[in-house]
């Protein structure tokens, strides 16, 4: 009796899901150099535990500036093997997980060379191939090429189709990708962005790895807690204790996981929006401009330092400040500390992220009832709604719930570099009550705003979801 009360539980959580959820899932094709560090495996790891939120159509193995001539399908294998082992129990908990066999079916190559040496006519691949092969399936939804390494798959995929498809083709292929780059890890990156000026490209460009927004994933933050990405937190939440998957999972030996950003918001948590990288979401925060590079350094990869001739998505700062746990009375206060750079705008919600990774390696090994499962957000409103100005309005999530039955904490703030009105609008009284109430400005001109909704349960790890409110503020009407 108490597993069909389980299983109806989920099934009911599921179908609130279903409601909740009005994206598709986000298609992807991974491109990694895979065994020329750890990170690669690791963020291999942790995206499939989030295959049943992203729709992943390859996983291409390629050379990169830190590995030129050899590429590493069995590696990428070799997960999918462990994973094969844990998927049983990960569909206890998403009956979306696919099987191995589904996965290990889009596995494929690149050509074992560097950069633009893999491009040209005769030099197509099976990772190129593939490529062409899934944007010309009969699909609307955008095609992400998630670039964890060099990407001259990519660009012998864009030359093949430049050079065999009628323009009005080319357009309409090349408008159904994205590309998330971890910078530039060969010479072909600056070339595709040179050649191809309309491809919707994100990328802290260069080799200078340190002014990159995804640094933000595993930088050590002054005086900030950085517990969640020590070494013992991950032998305790990933490595150790949780099944062939967490095994697979090898020690930081540059940084952990610098891959993972690339597609940390494709991922559907209320708060991620990957079509507009300017929202920010788990993935960090990017605004479309041709960036400047007085000052910048080169890095030691060998990988040219160019400048852009076109607007790309790239390096946005967020002013951040935590909040941060009272012992007494209210719950949560804002901290004393301020921090502003483009690496907040990804390491304001790593703490969230980290979680509910650990989570879902928790459902790696446990039964449905005995893991922690995220948060379900229900609004009382829409989540774009129109006001005029100086007018007020309340938010309100009163009919949130928890799968597993855990009490719930709300959190409300405003995100004002997310929204064309970029000065702090603040919530009237506490933030941290079911409902939250606003004053809109008194403006002459139509602006948006958006407010985050952060609901927390109280299990075991704490985990989050979101809703993003977009609030359009219109002049007042005399």
């Amino acid at each position: 009796m108490k597993k069909l009360f389980f299983l109806l539980l989920l099934l009911l959580n599921f179908n609130a899901l279903t409601a909740q959820e009005t994206l598709q899932k986000n298609r992807v094709i991974i491109l990694t150099d895979i065994e020329a560090d750890p990170d690669d495996t690791q963020s291999l790891v942790r995206l499939l535990v989030y295959s049943n939120e992203i729709d992943i159509k390859g996983i291409v193995a390629t050379t990169s500036c830190w590995l030129k001539d050899s590429v590493h399908p069995e590696s990428i294998t070799r997960i999918l093997e462990a994973y094969d082992k844990v998927q049983p129990n990960l569909k206890q908990h998403h009956p979306d997980f696919p099987e191995a066999d589904d996965l290990l079916a889009v596995v494929k190559t690149g050509l074992p060379v560097y950069g633009m040496l893999g491009v040209g006519e005769g030099k197509d691949s099976e990772g190129s191939d593939w490529i062409i092969k899934t944007l010309e399936e009969d699909d609307d939804r955008p095609l992400w090429i998630s670039v964890w390494g060099g990407s001259s798959t990519l660009a012998q995929a864009l030359f093949t189709i430049k050079a065999t498809k009628t323009r009005q083709e080319q357009k309409r292929l090349i408008s159904k990708l994205r590309v998330y780059a971890i910078s530039d890890q060969d010479d072909s990156s600056i070339w595709i962005r040179d050649n191809f000026h309309d491809l919707f490209y994100i990328v802290s460009p260069g080799d200078d790895y340190g002014t990159a927004t995804w640094q933000g994933i595993n930088s050590v933050i002054p005086d900030n807690d950085n517990t969640e990405i020590s070494n013992p937190w991950i032998v305790e939440n990933i490595q150790q204790a949780h099944g062939p998957l967490g095994a697979a999972y090898p020690d930081v030996a540059y940084g952990m996981e610098g891959d993972t950003p690339a597609f940390l918001s494709l991922i559907p948590n209320g708060l991620n929006f990957a079509e507009h990288p300017n929202w920010g979401g788990w993935g960090g925060r990017y605004e479309f401009y041709k960036p400047y590079f007085s000052g910048r350094k080169q890095g030691n990869s060998g990988v040219p330092f160019e400048v852009e001739t076109r607007e790309i998505w790239t390096n946005a700062e967020d002013s951040y400040t935590p909040y941060v746990a009272s012992e007494y009375g209210r719950t949560i206060t804002s901290d004393t500390l301020n921090f502003t750079s483009d690496k907040a705008s990804l390491w304001r919600w790593r703490d969230d992220f980290q979680n509910d990774f650990a989570a879902r390696m928790d459902w790696c090994t446990l039964p449905y009832e005995e893991a922690n499962h995220a948060p379900i957000i229900v609004l009382n409103h829409p989540e774009n709604i129109t006001i005029e100005s100086g007018k007020s309005i309340t938010f309100d999530a009163a009919n949130s719930t928890d799968p597993d039955g855990d009490n719930l904490s709300y959190l409300w703030y405003n995100y004002p570099e997310a929204g064309t009105y970029e000065e702090p609008l603040h919530i009237e009284g506490t933030k941290n009550l079911h409902f939250a109430k606003i004053n809109t400005p008194r403006l002459r001109e139509e602006v948006t705003a958006h407010y985050i909704l952060k609901v927390t349960d109280k299990g075991e790890p704490a985990l989050s979801s979101y809703k993003r409110i977009i609030v359009t503020i219109k002049p007042r009407v005399y």
